[in-house]
């Protein structure tokens, strides 16, 4: 999410959660982490990561939404090759193994009828790649994620889920039972989304079935108590399984969905990103507001 702590503090707080609470913040212990820097950022908070993503041949991937461009890394962090892209959320690999990138990724796209977002697909084996619009028409285009059948699924800060076709048509049908201001961090477990909801002041992350859109259940409420708005951002399943959640308040949550339990296992700069490592188990590369990219390795 970009900029969303800046759109102030009582747009966030003015939203109110429809669905009951199942879940208290910070209700088991957990091991801890230790973040390095992978690479650092050339100019901080200009640097911005905002999505991460490998391709097939193990790059890495990085949205610089500031620079309104997508970064690819090689595997010693050196940079390989720059593709412009405006104001770029997500990244990820597509099932035809092409790089998606959300963009409109910019607050004024929050107000209610905005066009300004999409996607843009990107061959990551061309000599000089470069970004070609798959599908537009969106708000605030913010995360996204595939499931087994090639759908993409954008969450779209200005109002909810989208659901986009594998030849780039919105499905309106199941995208209108799918609408939660706020969405921002998504990824496809199964039969369901799990989609963060950026501006709750509890800072909510929802369940939602592929199937049955209109029934979406709370997973887990990040914040401990009275105060600043957790920010959850972009998620990432585990190598154990579990939910982990990096949150622009700086902390990096884990969460277990089958009994709504969460616990933080690193605190630090904000964090905006996160996709497991291809190269070490229980290692994850996690973006963060200044640009540096973190490798953060959770405990044994």
């Amino acid at each position: 999410m970009v900029n969303a702590a800046r759109i102030g503090t009582a747009i966030a707080c003015a939203i109110v959660g429809v669905l009951p609470i199942s879940a208290a913040a910070e209700t088991v212990s957990c091991g801890t982490a230790t973040a390095t820097v992978f690479a650092a950022a050339t100019v901080r908070d200009e640097d911005w990561a905002e999505g991460l993503a490998y391709d097939a041949r193990g790059d890495l991937w990085v949205s610089r939404v500031r620079r309104n461009e997508v970064v690819r890394y090689d595997p010693s962090g050196r940079i390989t090759a720059r593709v412009a892209v405006s104001y770029p959320g997500a990244v990820k690999l597509g099932p035809d193994q092409q790089i998606y990138v959300t963009y409109g990724n910019f607050p004024t796209n929050l107000v209610p009828g905005s066009t300004g977002g999409g996607v843009v697909r990107i061959d990551p084996s061309a000599e000089a790649p470069q970004a070609e619009i798959f599908a537009s028409g969106l708000g605030m285009a913010n995360g996204a994620a595939f499931d087994t059948a090639g759908n993409l699924f954008v969450a779209d800060t200005s109002k909810g889920v989208v659901r986009i076709r594998p030849d780039g048509r919105i499905d309106t049908e199941w995208s209108d039972r799918a609408q939660h201001f706020g969405a921002d961090g998504i990824l496809v477990d199964g039969d369901a989304l799990y989609v963060t909801l950026y501006l709750s002041p509890n800072g909510r992350i929802l369940r939602i079935p592929l199937d049955d859109p209109s029934h979406a259940s709370v997973v887990a409420d990040l914040a401990a108590g009275p105060g600043a708005p957790p920010l959850p951002d972009d998620l990432a399943i585990g190598p154990d399984g579990l939910l982990y959640d990096a949150t622009t308040s700086g902390r990096l949550v884990r969460i277990d969905p089958a009994d709504h339990s969460t616990c933080t296992v690193l605190t630090g700069e904000p964090m905006t990103s996160i996709v497991v490592s291809r190269d070490t188990e229980r290692e994850f590369l996690v973006g963060t507001t200044s640009g540096n990219l973190l490798r953060v390795r959770l405990a044994e």
